[in-house]
């Protein structure tokens, strides 16, 4: 057993438990009721802990290192690997074939065993990988695509004037004007229409590489005082593609991408390597041709290139080689087909995997590691997972653990609750109101445990969600010829005015066509090129995502649309400073009240005083984070309560303006529903009917345990995503909205997941659209239309 002592990690309260190893568990509860806290925040953090003390100090200061749990004690704790919920990131270079090491094997399969042209001297591996300078194409530098500027685009209105903005691809403010008035000292005419100029001058002015540089006299209104000064030209053309290779900033590659047509590179044709490197063969094959072959193919060739007459003909030695590799390579490709995940190829991009593809690639690889004795711990295996995919995941999980292992899964899939051995059921409710062990023992056990949330979903007395009647479309939205991914030629309608969901096995291509296609034609029938979720992007994402261009396909039915949101689980916030009261939008009102009070009057104080992110009222010693991080050289970097406001954030000035006794800082470390009742307290005090309105969204939806000041870090993705969904319903309707949901009970229990349906139903009562890409079964027989994709995967 895995016995674990007075655990009382975030919300855990003095746990006692003891774990059977060499079994799959499950740690089971409504979100936010302590499950990931006792399984990863505690067992798991405190096994790596362990291990890392036998690490060198020198080398443990390169591995990222948590802090020590704060439990009494564990004891039978085994060596643990941790496999986390994550959506795929990466660069286009990220493949399936990298991520589970495919590709190494397959490379060097090609080196040793391959059948060069006559003369040719065998290479090293690294000549048969487009991510090396000797491997890739020299014209595409691997990429297998080339982005070209049509010129027509370039212009946004040929009648206006260059003054007045003819030319659409240049940037705004500043530098705009600076390209204008640089033109204007070339002694180009900037106040003519621009279809009135000369065919040659367009055609420099708007594609040229030269960038000439010329002393600028700026026009300005009078009161502006002005200097001369150096600028450069850039062309539109140049600015287009410049942008678009090194940008940081989301929404400005957004732009840059809407000026561009993607083409397969002409050199390579989109095969990404240079002509050496496709000149091998195996059996026949190119390097090329094999990592576009789904992975079940793949196992063919090897079966071909065993027998073929130039494998034959090799020397022993290489013969010999060829035989091990293949014998390899074979081994990891069963275990990937097992999975489920066959139909994939091995140099499909990472970046468009679904969250349960990427997850189960990370499991192939565990399962090919042969270890023995570890704990894995694993982050709902089955989020993202059709019911028919669940089945392969579970034969994974038996797999690992009849190797010799112990299997942990933090879960809410109530199939794979139902196959765990042992069961650890927390609650009862979330917050403040769990951290408690209602059950640890055989999972048939957990029905005589009346305070169990999980019990009533597991043995039969969950409430029925089906609609009573089903609405009938107010409209249709049609898309003609949908061809994206493994999209071909598709032609789908979506009813409007109900509540619609997107089903089908992992990879059917339901995140493509509503994720992907359907949020880009609705955006681009709006005029609104980036989700605020592309603007807030961080440097990493918005430089590698190359997947950005999307062929908007023919559409009938946009009119009836007014507005899109589209809400997926994407971190709300990047840095600790963002949390819950400021995403919402709630921390304004906050910081309004409090400059409200006479003492802040009286002082001068205005709204920005009760920033933690500004000056004047900030702690100066931690910078309002309210913590200070202690460098240990070879130990984890330890964070601390900043020692002046001890965890307050803010000066002892700004904590002296109260509101009923409490002070900014008091204020955000109220949960929602502590906050609630604060605040209907407060009704005589102030008309605080918007933030009434956004703490009684969070509380419905299930939050109410979530406390004001959280960091936006810490939130799983089912909280950031019910987060985001708050922060559009407490607004005022602006006509039609089409809301986009990608696979919102993810990550949830049925019970809140019954809560977020609830409010679901409550935006197509008032005549909006919801469609959501959804697994959970219970949901999407609770929805008024269905949109199946299929039959299978990729």
């Amino acid at each position: 057993m895995i016995r674990v002592h007075d655990a009382t990690e975030h919300n855990l309260r003095h746990v006692d438990v003891a774990v059977p190893r060499d079994r799959i568990v499950a740690f089971t509860g409504v979100s936010g009721s302590g499950k990931s806290s006792l399984a990863f925040a505690t067992i798991y953090a405190e096994a790596q802990r362990r291990y890392l003390e036998s690490v060198a100090p020198y080398a443990r200061r390169l591995i990222e290192q948590a802090g020590a749990p704060r439990v009494g004690g564990i004891s039978g704790l085994p060596p643990a690997v941790a496999l986390r919920q994550q959506y795929a990131a990466g660069s286009a270079r990220s493949s399936v074939g990298t991520v589970s090491r495919v590709s190494n094997v397959l490379r060097m399969l090609y080196s040793r065993a391959g059948t060069y042209p006559a003369g040719a001297e065998p290479v090293d591996s690294d000549w048969f990988s487009p991510n090396t300078a000797v491997g890739a194409c020299p014209t595409c530098h691997g990429l297998g695509r080339r982005y070209t500027v049509e010129e027509d685009k370039l212009v946004g209105d040929p009648e206006l004037s260059i003054r007045e903005g003819a030319i659409a691809a240049w940037p705004g403010a500043w530098q705009g004007k600076n390209y204008r008035d640089i033109l204007g000292e070339l002694g180009i005419d900037i106040d003519a229409p621009f279809r009135a100029l000369p065919a040659e001058r367009r055609h420099w002015l708007l594609t040229t590489e030269e960038q000439p540089v010329v002393t600028v006299h700026p026009v300005r209104e009078a009161h502006r005082i002005t200097r001369p000064y150096q600028g450069t030209y850039m062309s539109p053309r140049s600015w287009v593609l410049h942008t678009y290779a090194t940008t940081k900033s989301a929404s400005l590659r957004a732009k840059a991408a809407s000026f561009l047509t993607e083409e397969p590179c002409p050199t390579c044709e989109g095969r990404r390597l240079n002509p050496f490197a496709l000149s091998v063969t195996i059996a026949g094959v190119d390097i090329a041709d094999a990592t576009a072959l789904p992975l079940a193919d793949l196992t063919g060739l090897l079966e071909r290139a065993r027998v073929h007459p130039d494998t034959a003909a090799l020397s022993p030695e290489r013969r010999q080689a060829a035989e091990a590799l293949i014998g390899n390579l074979e081994e990891h490709l069963r275990t990937l087909t097992e999975l489920g995940l066959g139909y994939l190829g091995t140099d499909r991009a990472t970046s468009t995997l679904s969250a349960g593809e990427f997850q189960r690639l990370h499991l192939a690889t565990q399962l090919g590691s042969g270890l023995f004795g570890v704990l894995y711990v694993l982050d709902e295996p089955s989020a993202g997972l059709h019911p028919a995919d669940t089945e392969l995941l579970l034969t994974a999980l038996r797999r690992l653990r009849a190797a010799g292992n112990s299997v942990f899964v933090v879960e809410h899939n109530p199939r794979v609750i139902a196959d765990a051995q042992w069961l650890v059921d927390l609650g009862p409710g979330a917050g403040t109101h769990g951290g408690r062990v209602l059950h640890s023992g055989p999972t048939a056990e957990l029905k005589d445990v009346p305070e169990s949330a999980t019990a009533r979903y597991l043995f039969g007395h969950a409430p029925n969600i089906r609609p009573a009647t089903v609405r009938e479309p107010s409209s249709w939205l049609t898309l003609f010829d949908v061809t994206r991914h493994n999209l071909d030629r598709l032609t789908v309608r979506f009813p409007l005015g109900t509540l619609t969901a997107v089903t089908g096995v992992s990879g059917s291509g339901k995140s493509t066509l509503v994720g992907q296609v359907l949020a880009a034609t609705v955006r681009d029938h709006l005029g609104t090129p980036a989700t605020a979720d592309d603007r807030e992007a961080s440097d990493e994402e918005a430089a590698l995502d190359d997947d950005r261009i999307i062929a908007i396909p023919k559409a009938d039915g946009l009119s009836a649309i007014q507005r899109l949101v589209q809400v997926d689980q994407k971190p709300i916030g990047r840095t600790p400073r963002s949390n819950l009261a400021t995403y919402t939008g709630l921390f304004d009102t906050v910081r309004k009240l409090f400059a409200a009070q006479p003492l802040s009057k009286q002082r001068g104080y205005t709204a920005s005083r009760f920033s933690f992110n500004l000056p004047d009222g900030r702690c100066p010693n931690c910078q309002g984070e309210g913590v200070v991080s202690v460098e240990l050289l070879f130990l984890p970097t330890e964070s601390a309560p900043c020692p002046v406001c001890h965890g307050a954030r803010y000066n002892p000035e700004t904590l002296e303006v109260l509101v009923d006794g409490k002070s900014v800082a008091d204020v955000l470390a109220l949960s929602v529903e502590d906050a609630l009742s604060y605040l209907e307290h407060l009704e005589r005090l102030a008309h605080l009917p918007t933030a009434h309105r956004i703490l009684s969204l969070l509380d419905d939806i299930g939050l109410g345990y979530l406390t004001l000041g959280q960091s936006a870090t810490t939130l799983s993705g089912g909280e950031a995503q019910r987060i985001k969904l708050v922060s559009e319903l407490h607004r005022a309707r602006r006509g039609h909205t089409l809301y986009l949901l990608d696979e919102p009970t993810s990550g949830l229990h049925p019970a809140d997941a019954d809560l977020l349906l609830a409010r679901l139903r409550e935006l197509v009562d008032q005549r909006n659209t919801v469609i959501m890409v959804e697994h959970d079964m219970r949901i999407a027989a609770a929805a008024d239309w269905l949109v199946d994709l299929g039959p299978g995967a990729g």
